[in-house]
């Protein structure tokens, strides 16, 4: 696998799919995620009420579900989403936002991951650690941990799941339990804008309601979310400039930029 190959048809494919994401998200981010998703050449919508998130789900490529901000009632109806994704072969995202922090959210991740076959969990390494059961540490929605030298603890439970994780950070990582790859691109600027990480989850979900392969799909997402994080941050001139920048530049990407610029390698 060659990651910067990958990335440029990955973005290639969603721009000449077009492709439906269903977000059952946070509402913090809900305005960044769905302009993010337009950005990227996908159409957003935001149908998180139980009377019909299942139902809208059938006219997508991808569901997301996204935990940042929790009631029971929002499980269910992810519950409810998930399952008709599963039964139409339609990939199922997850962002664990804040896992680990409470108990409210900790049950929740793992309802969902005992319901759902999910095809991708993103999240950051507290988060993804808590999960896998090696003390992640949360604080809030924040990750007080570095992945460092324990890429083999989220091999191993991706391994164990079957499905694709992503662990964001100064740098990405990528594995199915078998493969791994790493993305060095990104910009420091991009932690001081709410929704950054959760826009994250939003690119793999649009990348993988038109690519095949999951892992090819994260990784590709992740790359060109962070070349268009570099270029935004070399224009802005702090965290204020940087969403408006932001977008222009994910609208703006191309195959060509992306295989030019991008910072990834498959380390297994």
């Amino acid at each position: 696998m060659n990651p910067a190959e990958t990335a440029a048809r990955g973005l290639a494919a969603v721009r000449g799919k077009h492709p439906m994401v269903h977000h059952i998200t946070n509402s913090v981010v809900m305005n960044l995620t769905a302009n993010i998703t337009l950005c990227l050449g996908a159409a957003p919508v935001m149908a998180a009420c139980i009377q019909e998130s299942a139902e809208m789900v059938r006219h997508a490529g991808a569901l997301l579900l996204n935990i940042g901000t929790l009631d029971p009632a929002l499980v269910k109806s992810m519950i409810a989403a998930g399952n008709a994704a599963n039964s139409a072969g339609i990939p199922v995202i997850l962002d664990p936002v804040g896992t680990g922090a409470t108990l409210l959210r900790t049950e929740a991740a793992f309802t969902l991951l005992k319901e759902l076959d999910i095809s991708v969990i993103c999240g950051n390494a507290g988060e993804i650690l808590a999960l896998a059961g090696a003390d992640g540490k949360v604080r809030g929605v924040d990750s007080m941990e570095r992945l460092d030298r324990r890429v083999d603890v989220v091999s191993a439970y991706a391994g164990m799941l079957d499905c694709v994780i992503a662990v964001t950070g100064e740098v990405d990582i990528v594995t199915d339990g078998t493969r791994v790859v790493r993305v060095s691109n990104g910009h420091p600027l991009m932690g001081y804008v709410t929704g950054t990480g959760c826009g994250a989850t939003t690119a793999i979900a649009c990348f993988a309601a038109a690519v095949d392969d999951p892992l090819e799909a994260a990784a590709g997402a992740l790359i060109c979310y962070g070349i268009a994080g570099e270029a935004a941050a070399a224009a802005a001139s702090g965290p204020g400039t940087f969403v408006p920048y932001f977008l222009d530049a994910l609208a703006g990407l191309d195959s060509g930029m992306v295989a030019r610029l991008a910072r990834a390698e498959e380390l297994c």
